[in-house]
């Protein structure tokens, strides 16, 4: 079944297992998400749920945003997202999801957007090796060729070279979820997840398990 919650990267900790070893998890606080709107395929082609998460000032939102949250008659939320759930017509609108519907030792996909690195070198942004390090070198830690001379006279599309680097949407796969506290929604994933502490995270069923 598919089934996927909003949250926020609260940051890493660790925990013992039964055998005393120790595993790395990042603490996310999961839910509770509303659904706002209901997708359906006679209205709008296709199945889906909108939900919404995260506490916001009414002075932050726009006319049509307001207009959307009296309509569903929920609270203002700061986040709204779509899924596409196996069976949508089990929520309805107003209907809560909580950390509960995942369960310790469940696989996960975990999206969010990557920290900020600033401007970056191509070996730090794409792990290109560096030159020789010798005093006779003039190239060190450049980008290297830049293509050929004449032809075709430019430089390739796709050429790694510095740049921004982070602040992209990333999606680590195939995440253990360690603990759900339903009572608190909060999950443990097993290692990192994308984003900074406080960031927006996507937890959903992994594709590839």
């Amino acid at each position: 079944m598919k089934k996927a919650i909003l949250g926020t990267k609260l940051g890493m900790t660790q925990i013992f297992d039964a055998d005393g070893k120790v595993i790395p998890v990042t603490v996310v606080a999961a839910g509770p998400c509303v659904v706002v709107q209901k997708k359906t395929t006679d209205n709008d082609g296709y199945e889906a749920v909108q939900v919404g998460y995260g506490e916001v000032k009414e002075k932050s939102l726009n006319k049509p945003q307001k207009g959307q949250f009296a309509k569903a008659d929920v609270a203002n939320k700061k986040y709204l997202r779509e899924f596409r759930l196996d069976d949508c017509s089990a929520l309805n609108v107003g209907d809560e999801i909580k950390a509960d519907i995942f369960e310790a030792g469940e696989k996960i996909d975990v999206t969010g957007i990557s920290k900020g690195k600033g401007f970056a070198g191509p070996m730090k942004r794409w792990g290109l090796h560096r030159g020789p390090m010798s005093h006779g070198s003039g190239y060190h830690r450049g980008s290297g060729s830049m293509g050929a001379c004449s032809n075709p006279g430019r430089v390739m599309k796709g050429k790694k070279l510095p740049g921004h680097m982070g602040v992209v949407r990333v999606t680590v796969q195939n995440l253990e979820v360690v603990k759900v506290d339903a009572e608190q929604n909060l999950i443990l994933v097993k290692g990192a997840v994308p984003g900074n502490k406080g960031g927006l995270v996507t937890l959903r069923n992994s594709v590839k398990a």
